[in-house]
């Protein structure tokens, strides 16, 4: 055997099996691989044959040695070749398979996962800005492929990101009732909600009809995203067009909780060069263990995908969405006294947890989304890509729903007197957004033999928003009579049994003076990616936002206030990562970003990171941005044939002038902190400060893929401790609190883990499941978890089964819940809070063809 070493670059690329892992074209790697698996076979069966054997005389000048062993990377380099030709021949060779998800070669494949695991997430859609795999990504990142989405049943963003390890979610502060919001290591990301790159800033509900997969990039990510993103982002990748092959396919569905859903997908090859998609959905549900609650749905989507000529790609597509229903606020929050930190939801007590505290005949939402979107790439050389990417989008918040809050019980009275205040809450929301990113990606080598993908871009993007509500029904009004002789807030609710609600309403009005938000943000950034033959990595980026945001409202008296501020923001971002084997990296990472104020767009409070408009008498100050930095070290590798990516990390992120609410009650004390303290005000006002900090470490452990090739497995465990490092207010809750330095945070779960999995029984049979946990979480306001108020840890367990009826047909059976498990998502910033109660137990029927 020689004693000349395998090129590096050479052994890893073919053992990676894509061109696009550095780059540069994998044509010749696979053929060299390709004729040395051809020669090893060849002469294994020569060795066997009858054939008389052939002596042919060493070179002098060359003797080979009595001995030679191949060194370790040569055996590294011989193996990766031959699994890399196993691999391209097996594909090469493989017939079409019986059965729609088999294999995952399926046209209407998710392009992003592992064919051959489709539960393994190989790369992230932003290829310009994360050139290289997971495996080579110094960052923890959490991909719910396609496959994953329909395992869960999960047909909302919130459904998937609930049954994932790390995210939390939030009651919708500020307004945004229904809207998304998450927290992702602890932070809040409402408005780190991407789709296809573009931050989505409509403060809406997403649906999954559309979706191709979810991908959770955790910690801070300004220089790759744009203002926020300090615990992560979510980006939605939609279903694109596709030339590979026409396609028809059908999923209808049927629940025990009234659900009947139908979602179509068709994928039309016109030409070689030209195809379109579309695809519709219809809902109409309930909620299991919620009275009067529906969810329904309605929404289409179409695709186009043009290659005029080689260097040309133009892809577009249209999605609209409408989500209407009636409205569920939860359940009642029971607390002994201010100074107990005992107590829980109702239901916990004894309340029956199906009880409905709205109003059938007045409450309900209607939310909806149209986003439209044209990419256009043109390739100007082998190494030179230039795209342009133009978004528009249109989404709208509207609904008028019911909170129970303020639970008392008369003295001497039975605990089953309990009455809450029925207070109402209103909005109607439209927000537009205008977005254009202009990027170019250069592939080069330095004179180190380096290979960079260097990635610049201009982003543009106007977003505005219009904020109304409805007469007499203003968020929380107290306005109410216990007679309900009007609108506003109604007293005297049982608790035990709601007895108002198929009271009759007139038609509700709009006040007519909304509050208008527009930001504008113009962003530059530069980042690149260099691989030194696939043993080490390093990538950087940095990232300018000129952040400017205007705000107008009107005062009760009519009087309009404006306010406006404007920031420049630079972050950046640094990652080195060694690769010790082709199917493993060590990697350390640094990150910044910034939170400006006013970029939560449900927000119309500084409270609930809004600003406030400079009306009379009212609180018009305006903070710099809260920074974030984080540190994280981990490690991924892929096992199993590399087709199970078991990944653990090791974070820490701080915030920096973080904003906090204070309660003062004289114009002194609020002068002191830059408020006003209106005149003929008596007793507390909140007073927004800036100048806190707080820390969040943990452990971050992720898996997904395939053990076997029956068995798939993907799940996470995440474990984190927070605290509140300064503070400029005292507790919200004096009597159980001295000071909010030290506590932890609101809305954060310090231990949360989930797992999904499924085993091939049988080429008809599969069987699969979840297990959900959550540990307890605190309620506060803002940032710390000062209220004594908490909701309790839980287990959920979920179950499926898959019968492959034929070729072209499937039935799944689901059970979600399974042993009904009464639990709660998540509660409101008060020391009396509402609590959003889950879903029960509910089965579902899914029958899915292909075609």
């Amino acid at each position: 055997m020689s004693n000349v070493k395998a090129p590096r670059s050479l052994r890893f690329d073919a053992a990676n099996g894509s061109a696009d892992d550095t780059g540069y074209s994998a044509t010749k790697v696979s053929a060299v691989a390709g004729l040395i698996a051809v020669a090893s076979f060849s002469g294994a069966e020569a060795q066997q044959s009858n054939l008389p054997p052939v002596n042919v005389d060493a070179p002098v000048a060359r003797p080979k040695p009595v001995t030679s062993k191949p060194t370790s990377d040569q055996v590294r380099a011989r193996n990766a070749l031959r699994r890399a030709a196993r691999r391209n021949n097996q594909q090469a060779q493989q017939a079409p398979v019986p059965f729609p998800n088999a294999g995952g070669l399926a046209a209407d494949r998710d392009p992003y996962a592992d064919p051959a695991a489709p539960y393994k997430g190989d790369r992230l859609q932003a290829s310009g800005k994360f050139p290289e795999p997971i495996l080579n990504t110094p960052r923890s990142v959490t991909v719910l492929t396609k496959d994953v989405l329909e395992d869960k049943n999960a047909t909302s963003l919130k459904s998937a990101i609930l049954s994932t390890a790390g995210v939390t979610l939030g009651t919708g502060e500020g307004g945004n009732a229904f809207g998304d919001r998450f927290f992702i290591r602890g932070f809040d990301a409402r408005n780190d909600i991407f789709i296809d790159g573009v931050r989505d800033a409509g403060v809406s509900v997403r649906e999954n009809f559309f979706t191709e997969q979810v991908e959770i990039l955790r910690g801070p990510g300004s220089s790759f995203a744009g203002r926020g993103t300090t615990g992560g982002a979510i980006n939605i990748v939609t279903k694109q067009a596709t030339t590979e092959k026409s396609f028809y396919n059908m999923d209808t569905t049927f629940g025990t909780d009234r659900t009947k859903r139908v979602v179509l997908d068709v994928n039309q090859v016109i030409s070689p060069t030209l195809a379109i998609r579309a695809g519709g959905l219809f809902q109409d549900a309930g909620v299991a263990g919620r009275s009067y609650v529906t969810d329904n749905r309605d929404g289409g989507f179409v695709a186009v995908n043009w290659k005029p000529v080689d260097a040309v790609k133009i892809t577009g597509n249209y999605i609209h969405t409408e989500l209407t229903g009636i409205p569920d606020f939860g359940v009642p929050y029971y607390r002994p006294s201010t100074a107990s930190t005992a107590g829980g939801p109702f239901p916990d007590f004894g309340v029956n947890r199906n009880n409905f505290y709205g109003f059938v005949n007045r409450d309900f939402f209607r939310t909806g989304q149209d986003i439209g979107t044209i990419n256009a790439e043109v390739q100007i050389t082998p190494d030179l890509t230039i795209s342009n990417k133009i978004r528009e989008s249109r989404s709208t918040q509207n609904y008028i729903g019911t909170l129970p809050e303020s639970p008392t019980l008369a003295a001497g009275a039975p605990f089953s007197a309990y009455t809450l205040t029925a207070n109402p809450q209103s909005r109607y929301q439209v927000t537009d957004v205008f977005a254009n990113q202009t990027e170019a990606t250069y592939k080069s080598v330095d004179g180190l033999g380096f290979k960079h993908t260097t990635t610049a871009g201009i982003e543009y993007d106007n977003e505005r928003s219009s904020i109304d509500g409805y007469t007499g029904l203003s968020s929380e009004i107290t306005t109410g009579t216990s007679s309900f002789t009007g609108s506003g807030s109604l007293s005297g609710v049982s608790v035990f049994n709601p007895q108002f609600t198929n009271q009759p309403f007139g038609i509700p009005s709009l006040l007519g003076r909304p509050t208008k938000i527009g930001i504008d943000t113009v962003s530059g950034y530069v980042m690149d990616s260099a691989n030194y033959n696939d043993f080490v990595i390093l990538n950087g980026g940095v990232r300018y936002d000129d952040y400017k945001i205007n705000t107008s409202a009107f005062a009760t008296n009519g009087t309009l206030g404006q306010q406006s501020a404007e920031f420049g923001m630079p972050n950046f971002n640094l990652g080195l990562t060694l690769k010790p084997l082709p199917n493993g990296s060590v990697y350390a990472a640094y990150a910044t970003s910034s939170n400006p104020v006013g970029a939560e767009f449900d927000g119309t409070s500084t409270a609930y990171g809004g600003i406030n408009p400079n009306l009379p008498g009212g609180n018009t100050q305006i903070f710099g941005p809260e920074k974030n930095k984080a540190i994280e070290v981990g490690t991924k590798w892929e096992l199993f044939d590399r087709h199970l990516l078991v990944t653990a990390a090791l974070f820490q992120t701080e915030k920096e002038n973080a904003r906090e609410a204070q309660n003062v009650n004289n114009a002194t004390a609020a002068s002191a902190l830059g408020c006003t303290y209106p005149a003929g005000t008596t007793g507390n006002i909140s007073c927004i400060t800036a100048g806190a900090a707080y820390r969040i470490r943990g452990i971050d452990l992720g898996v997904g893929g395939k053990i076997t090739d029956k068995w798939s497995v993907f799940g996470g465990l995440v474990l984190m401790q927070s605290v509140v490092t300064k503070s400029l207010a005292p507790p919200a809750n004096t009597i159980l609190y001295s000071s909010n330095v030290g506590l932890p945070l609101a809305n954060v779960a310090p231990q949360s883990f989930s797992m999904l999995t499924k085993y091939q029984l049988t080429d008809m049979w599969e069987l699969g499941g979840q297990a959900v946990y959550r540990s307890k979480v605190y309620g506060g306001t803002l940032l710390a978890a000062n209220q004594g108020t908490s909701i309790p840890s839980y287990w959920r367990f979920d179950a499926f089964a898959e019968a492959k009826i034929d070729k072209n047909w499937t039935m799944k059976l689901f059970v979600n819940n399974i042993f009904d498990k009464r639990y709660y998502d998540a509660l409101y910033q008060s020391a009396a809070p509402f609590v959003l109660e889950a879903p029960g137990r509910a089965a579902y029927l899914v029958v899915s063809a292909r075609y």
